[in-house]
């Protein structure tokens, strides 16, 4: 083992703690591992339905807003338009889960109502308003737990990379110290009690020679 630690009772109580404490924390990152990974499963799932939602709502969307073409004509549809505000007002909050900061995004405040004049519209571009306005919803909503996906993955690999130094590396080379030293103190106090015996041998023997 490495010449600069010395093998002594001291020095073993020492790696004892450590490995202890090494021990420790390696279960409690599993811990953590296994609920970012429960977290992270969840959130793939979410997105996933997200998806499938973002896709036929958009599809409702786009088909409503060429039927409003149809209707009233590219032109006049693309005038109107331009009389519904942006919205660029997200609020985004910050929640925790095992140190991973979660955003989550409030849901759109855009008014149910179409923000431009009855004269001259239909219905199907009021239905057009209010599926591009769901489309919205979704889409801040799947960027939330895409970002989400992201935070969590990134975590897990890290946590990962710790626990695999500390199983592979830190605790074997802890272990295998500890063996060395425990080898090195028990060859130590037999090598002590073999010098005690022959010495106490060596004066019975004189005291015998004396008699």
């Amino acid at each position: 083992m490495s010449p600069k630690i010395a093998p002594t009772r001291g020095n073993m109580v020492k790696f004892a703690s450590s490995l202890k404490l090494a021990e420790k924390g390696h279960d409690l990152l599993e811990q953590k591992r296994t609920i970012l990974l429960m977290e992270l499963m969840g959130k793939i799932r979410e997105a996933k339905e997200l998806q499938h939602s973002l896709e036929a709502v958009f599809s409702e969307a786009y088909f409503s807003l060429q039927m409003a073409g149809l209707s009233l004509g590219i032109e006049n549809v693309e005038e109107l338009s331009y009389s519904v505000p942006e919205t660029d007002d997200f609020t985004v909050r910050l929640h925790s889960v095992m140190g991973v900061e979660i955003p989550k995004v409030d849901p759109v405040n855009r008014p149910p109502e179409p923000c431009y004049s009855f004269l001259g519209t239909s219905g199907v571009l009021d239905g057009a308003y209010l599926h591009a306005t769901e489309v919205l919803s979704l889409i801040a909503r799947l960027a939330e737990v895409e970002t989400s996906v992201y935070r969590l993955a990134v975590q897990i690999r890290r946590t990962f990379r710790r626990v695999n130094a500390l199983e592979k590396v830190v605790i074997p080379s802890h272990r295998r110290m500890l063996a060395w030293i425990a080898n090195v103190l028990e060859e130590n106090d037999r090598e002590d009690f073999t010098r005690m015996k022959m010495a106490r041998e060596g004066l019975e023997n004189e005291g015998g020679g004396i008699l």
